[in-house]
């Protein structure tokens, strides 16, 4: 099992605890329970994440990129963990047994700035770049100029044409390797930058070990994110706005679980 030295705290290191099946649906339990808790706080950063994704929805129709709609909503939840750090701070807050507020969960939201989550930002978001880039091409490569201009068309074609089927296949195949990889960088890591003063190349190291040395229920985990974060996308994006706090919440839950300071 891995083992990090904290930073302000030379003596203490992180431990990797070893997980099982139990522990991922205790953490969902959990997540759900701080939900229930704390209805307020999810709904609005659950809403932040919603509209948000309405909104690039929006701009791509206004921009004549209709066929761009269903990549950026499928690759969406990629930053999902980034926009869940208010989560992650109401369920410490609870967990501590801290007074929970609008003041104290927004003021060490914004205080990340100042810290290593917001370069965990900027790779989420280069890698969600990679996801979109990825797309473009593949839709060159099976589509070449022949991109249909509406959404419905463009559903058409890839579910219907040996070329579209083909780009489905490999789209999804690229897409699962992105996502995956993403996944094993943050699922531990933004929880882990919140909770430690660490260096964020600390915390991803950190998160990757956590998920190769408990490959199963971690990958579980993820595979359950994954299909419930599409399911809420599907009522135009607002399932996210009670899927993404259950979800946050449950991550915390399993970081607690995953990592120990010795």
């Amino acid at each position: 099992m891995g083992e990090q030295t904290v930073q302000g705290a030379p003596q203490a290191k992180l431990r990797i605890n070893p997980l099982g099946m139990n522990d991922v649906t205790a953490a969902l339990k959990e997540g759900l329970a701080d939900f229930r808790r704390f209805p307020a706080f999810g709904l609005f950063f659950g809403g932040i994440y919603a509209l948000g994704g309405l909104f690039i929805l929006v701009a791509l129709s206004l921009y004549h990129q209709p066929w761009m709609i269903i990549p950026v909503a499928i690759g969406f939840p990629l930053i999902g963990p980034f926009v869940a750090v208010g989560l992650y701070e109401v369920s410490r807050r609870h967990e501590r047994g801290d007074p929970i507020t609008w003041r104290s969960v927004l003021t060490e939201v914004f205080r990340q700035r100042e810290r290593q989550l917001s370069w965990m930002a900027f790779a989420v978001l280069f890698i969600f770049w990679i996801w979109i880039y990825q797309v473009r091409l593949l839709l060159a490569l099976f589509l070449g100029f022949k991109i249909p201009a509406t959404l419905a068309a463009f559903v058409t074609v890839v579910t219907t044409t040996p070329q579209g089927m083909l780009f489905l296949v490999v789209g999804t195949i690229v897409g699962a390797v992105i996502a995956t990889i993403l996944f094993s960088l943050t699922v531990i890591s933004m929880p882990l930058l919140l909770d430690h003063d660490l260096d964020f190349v600390t915390a991803m190291l950190t998160s990757i070990r956590t998920v190769s040395e408990n490959m199963l229920p971690m990958l579980t985990f993820g595979v359950i994110v994954a299909v419930i974060a599409i399911l809420a996308l599907i009522p135009g994006f607002l399932g996210l706005f009670v899927a993404l706090p259950i979800l946050g919440h449950a991550t915390w839950h399993l970081y607690r679980r995953a990592i120990a300071v010795a």
